[in-house]
């Protein structure tokens, strides 16, 4: 593919217009298993996880409970296994993710979506690296302004943790890259020793945008810039390409092309394309954003 950045609208769990072993770096955050606003996103990926949604208000089963959730993994390993295929050996995919809370028929829980992650991530063939837990300050349950917590306030035993980090989970293909010696790329993308003294930590307190937007701006703002922008920096190398394949509101996109990397972003849903090519600023000529949508028979035409 030779371009400066492509924008696919369509779904990523094919993704045929990459080629094996070409894309350098993955930066995304798929929809959330067991985040009630992303329930309508599973449920057009695969219409059997809306058929258990049905089962489960008829039945009340736990097991199909268990089937909604596995379904709904299941449907974002498609996407890993393509981003197998398609990262070169040694490259390294991150993951922002984050775990669930939800009642389901009166019953509270933990979906723990990194747990799940992990596990089918390690069965395709990553070896799984040390991760980030990404402290967001803004994500505490909100109460009249004020921030709540979860259960039975001062009274013990039946209170609940607050989930306030996220996960950036950190896998690679194959053995360690191999570059030649004084690459001068490589050296020219180098970062300062505050710079990997802060990055390389295990904990990130980085603000994200508050959570009390409508649906569209919570779902497309999964994480800022400032995340994008670290993990470009940290595992890719200038004039590399770095792959989104749940591009949202096109962030990763605007990061790589910060730092002068090349860049692919896959976004099924077609009504985030003006968000999109605002982020990007598509329409100056300098930037190199083409945008390309998949038809119903899978043909990708430029859009109009």
């Amino acid at each position: 593919m030779n371009f400066a950045h492509r924008v696919l609208i369509g779904n990523s769990q094919q993704m045929p217009e990459i080629a094996d072993s070409s894309v350098h770096l993955i930066v995304t955050s798929p929809p959330y298993p067991m985040i009630r606003m992303w329930d309508n996103q599973f449920s057009a990926m695969d219409p059997e996880v809306g058929r258990l949604w049905q089962r489960l208000e008829i039945d009340g089963a736990e097991e199909t409970l268990k089937a909604i959730y596995s379904a709904m993994h299941e449907n974002l390993a498609k996407v890993w296994r393509e981003t197998h295929r398609v990262l070169v050996d040694g490259g390294i995919a991150c993951i922002n993710i984050g775990d669930a809370t939800r009642s389901v028929k009166g019953k509270f829980r933990l979906f723990p979506n990194h747990a799940r992650i992990i596990g089918h991530f390690e069965h395709i063939g990553f070896t799984t690296l040390p991760y980030i837990l990404w402290k967001k300050p803004t994500t505490k349950p909100m109460y009249k302004g004020k921030g709540a917590f979860l259960g039975s306030g001062f009274l013990p035993p039946n209170a609940y943790v607050t989930l306030d980090c996220e996960f950036i989970l950190i896998f690679r293909k194959g053995d360690l890259r191999e570059f030649p010696r004084n690459d001068s790329l490589r050296h020219d993308s180098k970062f300062t020793k505050k710079q990997r003294n802060e990055w390389f930590t295990q904990v990130w307190t980085v603000t994200g945008k508050r959570q009390a937007a409508c649906e569209v701006e919570r779902r497309t703002a999964a994480f800022p810039n400032e995340i994008a922008n670290r993990l470009i920096r940290m595992f890719s190398v200038k004039g590399e390409i770095v792959l989104d394949p749940f591009l949202g509101s096109g962030t990763t996109i605007k990061a790589a092309m910060q730092n002068d990397r090349r860049s692919i972003g896959y976004e099924i849903d077609a009504s985030l394309l003006p968000i999109i090519k605002s982020n990007t600023r598509f329409d100056e000529p300098a930037n190199g954003v083409h945008i390309l949508v998949r038809d119903q028979n899978g043909r990708l035409n430029p859009e109009n």
